[in-house]
């Protein structure tokens, strides 16, 4: 088991990834914690989950092979969180299913919290129940077997739908970034605006948004939410407006 307490400091997370990392993935902006607590591991991460956050995954992924059922996320402190976030999040997850573990976010923020609901995802970590966990049924007793393999192919299938709909999303944030001169974390605050004006799925609002590359018309109520979001974004970041001027 790891040390009773493990910080892992963002230098420590760029050097853990080592040649396996992407020369154009950017530093990692996140920390962590670690904490055994019986047969699981409680990981506190704060700082922001970006693009950046995939040099943390050789770390995570030794922490859930040494835990005995897997890892707790605290993510509380999390102040930023975009599709690349939670894609380290589901590869996790991913790992963990191979492994027969789970992995579970025990708390977490706003940044957080709107992704999950917005992309569909928040079952795939919810805590399990307190006698979840208890031991498997005997290879004689076919009915809770069976419905548990149901279970598990039905969680595969939707983390497989989540992670297919993060290109499609990216996509959507560099046209923003690309049309308006937006920053990053502008073009996603503009996405995640839109989808919640729009009462509109955020992977539902990127196809559109892609579609309009190959001349599809976005609707106009979506039309005059994207805007006013591009504005609003403009307006109380003007930075990202001013450094297109620039250039």
């Amino acid at each position: 088991m790891p040390d009773p307490a493990r910080s892992q400091t963002q230098e420590g997370a760029v050097s853990a990834a080592g040649d396996s990392a992407s020369a154009d993935v950017p530093p990692c902006m996140a920390t962590m914690d670690v904490v055994p607590d019986g047969d699981r591991i409680t990981v506190t991460v704060w700082g922001e989950l970006d693009l950046g956050s995939r040099r943390l995954l050789p770390d995570l992924h030794d922490i859930l092979t040494l835990s005995g059922s897997g890892i707790d996320l605290r993510l509380d402190a999390i102040g930023f969180c975009d599709c690349s976030g939670l894609n380290v999040l589901l590869d996790l997850r991913m790992r963990a299913l191979d492994q027969g573990k789970t992995v579970t976010v025990r708390s977490s923020g706003r940044a957080v919290e709107r992704l999950l609901d917005l992309t569909g995802t928040r079952e795939l970590f919810t805590v399990p129940g307190p006698h979840e966990a208890a031991v498997r049924p005997a290879d004689d007793e076919p009915g809770p077997r069976a419905a548990d393999d149901q279970d598990l192919r039905a969680e595969v299938a939707q983390l497989r739908r989540a992670m297919q709909t993060r290109p499609t999303i990216d996509l959507a944030r560099g046209i923003l970034m690309a049309s308006f001169g937006l920053s990053p974390e502008a073009a996603w605050s503009v996405l995640v605006r839109t989808s919640q004006n729009t009462n509109t799925k955020l992977h539902h609002l990127a196809r559109d948004l892609v579609g309009t590359i190959h001349g599809n018309t976005l609707p106009e109520p979506v039309q005059q939410q994207l805007a006013a979001a591009v504005a609003s974004t403009t307006t109380t970041c003007p930075a990202s407006g001013a450094a297109k001027d620039s250039d």
